[in-house]
């Protein structure tokens, strides 16, 4: 314990160390006021994480039902001519801040509409298929954020509990031992010092006659 070993004698010390615990303990409870607010958060962004996760499974079974009925009916070919010219989708992720956690809160997904020039798909099928193709992409967008904000957010709360017990089981133990070595050295160093004056009173009353 550095700052112990640094402690100056007598009441500065004293003083020092009734300080630094008060810090300490003001801290330990703040932090605890954060972990109560993060593990909340982190519970509430684990159920969207599952809710989010179950739309994407979901969507992304009824493509890929869309799309083998599809290819049945229209083959490999009719898929590839559908395809062509289609862009790639593109995903805005928003940014928030929780209790100091910077974590994604929501996206944005845009799925390019079929361009004029190109082909039209061969078969109904594949029609729908495209559609809940782009519904799958938004959901799985959506599933990544949360994904990313619930293990954020659960790292946090990870540090913020052990930053919690580093304080209360280590810390504050040893800042109080400290302070109760210095009361009781500051509290025999002032009987030690009334013992001298009262040696020092008695010596000058006895060397008063004498004097005399």
């Amino acid at each position: 314990m550095t700052g112990a070993r640094r402690t100056p004698p007598g009441r500065a010390g004293r003083l020092r160390l009734r300080h630094s615990l008060d810090v300490a303990e003001r801290g330990a409870d703040l932090l605890e006021q954060k972990l109560r607010i993060l593990r909340s958060e982190h519970q509430r962004l684990q159920r969207a994480e599952e809710a989010a996760a179950r739309s994407w499974r979901d969507r992304l079974t009824e493509a890929e039902r869309w799309l083998l009925r599809g290819l049945l009916l229209g083959g490999e070919q009719a898929l590839d001519s559908a395809a062509a010219g289609i862009g790639p989708a593109e995903v805005t992720v928003h940014w928030a801040v929780s209790m100091g956690v910077h974590h994604p809160a929501a996206v944005s997904t845009s799925v390019p509409a079929r361009p004029p020039t190109a082909a039209a798909p061969a078969n109904t099928a594949l029609v729908h298929a495209e559609a809940a193709y782009g519904r799958a992409v938004r959901a799985a967008a959506e599933h990544a954020a949360a994904h990313a904000a619930a293990e954020l957010v659960g790292a946090e709360v990870v540090s913020t509990r052990h930053r919690v017990r580093a304080l209360r089981r280590h810390w504050i133990p040893r800042l109080r031992d400290a302070l109760d070595r210095a009361d009781l050295a500051l509290e025999q160093a002032e009987h030690e010092d009334t013992v001298r004056r009262r040696w020092a009173a008695r010596a000058a009353e006895d060397s008063g006659p004498a004097a005399q």
